[in-house]
């Protein structure tokens, strides 16, 4: 019988090898059972819900969406801190360089309306929050791709942190004037729910700041439109009792007032504010003798392209006096078309200056329309 060579073995792995597969092993199933591998392209245990800097939140906020009534066929949807309050613009949300906030959002928008919204029959029902200029990880992005998102009659959590400046690092910080809006409504892009009012702003401060005694939030957006009103619809204000709110921008003559300017759509505008300029920076011209005051441009007029945005103050009728102050885009067809408001600044005893005719017939159902939300796109700070 010929000689045969018996079957070489297979080489086995050793002991130490053994125990790193098993290892290996149970975190794949740990993984997977906690959805990590999820077919269905949503959120991974791979990603962190909380961006590096913030252990844990410092603060929590109830964010509702909701549907208001209708502009004319309009549908309108609006965020707020209560589902009594919600507006568009939404509430302007205020964070401090350093500051860590979980903003939980609540979809009370109805399916049915949702599904009016929706450009595709396969796209998702749902409503998000996705901000500008803070950090947030994956997992509260606010749009479809990541399954961040809230279906109707659910609620999410959305951590935004508010980087510090860091000069070793190389960290810019994230102070400054940011914005917020839904990225799901109607497709992958939020385009419908930009358009029915999901939108708001945020401003992000650093320690020492000057704290504005108001704040307006002023959306310049597609069909010439300021927080998506024209004409008489922009000024709702009462000669004898003006409220502050998004229509009706209102302030006593040596009040702090600051505006954050967004746009959002497909054109491009500008934004103009009569009687009062600003210096062209974050926060203002540094106090008086520092070089970089002589540096820093005073202007009265800025460019806005969609998803831009920007803020300032200025003193109500500083040098001016109290009167009524136009604002509006200085592309002149889009002014002439409706794209115009004021900025009513009050003598000192809070009397509305004269000439101010209140008598529109429009203005009656625009305001009836807003009423619930007379807050959102102002803060009064106190």
């Amino acid at each position: 019988m010929p000689d045969t060579d018996p079957a070489p073995e297979p080489d086995r792995p050793g002991p130490s090898a053994r125990r790193l597969l098993i290892v290996a092993a149970i975190v794949l199933l740990t993984v997977i059972g906690a959805g990590g591998l999820a077919a269905a392209g949503g959120p991974t245990a791979f990603f962190a819900d909380r961006p590096d800097g913030c252990a844990k939140p410092d603060r929590s906020i109830q964010l509702y969406a909701v549907e208001l009534p209708k502009d004319g066929t309009q549908i309108r949807l609006g965020y707020g801190l209560t589902p009594e309050t919600a507006s568009y613009p939404g509430p302007t949300m205020e964070m401090m360089e350093g500051e860590c906030v979980a903003i939980t959002l609540h979809n009370r928008v109805p399916a049915a309306t949702l599904e009016q919204l929706r450009t595709d029959p396969g796209h998702p029902l749902g409503v998000s929050l996705h901000v500008h200029g803070v950090k947030y990880t994956q997992l509260s992005d606010g749009t479809v791709q990541s399954n961040s998102f809230v279906p109707p009659g659910e609620s999410r959590t959305y951590t935004w942190f508010a980087q510090q400046r860091n000069n070793r690092t190389g960290a810019q910080g994230t102070a400054g004037y940011w914005w917020y809006h839904d990225h799901v409504v109607g497709g992958p892009h939020g385009t419908q729910g930009l358009g029915a009012g999901l939108f708001g702003g945020l401003v992000v401060r650093r320690p020492g700041d000057p704290k504005p005694d108001r704040t307006y939030v002023t959306v310049f957006g597609d069909r010439q439109s300021i927080n998506l009103r024209r004409g008489d619809a922009t000024d709702t204000c009462d000669q004898q009792n003006p409220q502050p709110g998004p229509t009706c921008l209102v302030a006593r003559k040596g009040e702090r007032v600051e505006f954050v300017v967004v746009g959002i759509g497909n054109e491009m505008h500008t934004f103009h504010l009569h009687g009062h300029s600003w210096a062209d920076t974050r926060t203002g011209v540094i106090g008086n003798g520092q070089p970089f005051a002589d540096s820093v441009p005073v202007i009265d007029n800025k460019p806005l392209g969609p998803g831009d945005s920007f803020g300032f103050t200025v003193v109500a009728g500083d040098s001016v006096g109290p009167g009524h102050w136009m604002l509006h885009c200085h592309m002149q067809f889009h002014s002439d078309a409706g794209m115009s408001t004021m900025l009513h600044v009050l003598d000192e005893s809070g009397a509305m200056p004269p000439g101010h005719d209140h008598s529109h017939p429009a203005a009656a159902p625009a305001a009836a329309a807003t009423s619930a939300a007379t807050g959102g796109g102002e803060h009064q700070h106190n």
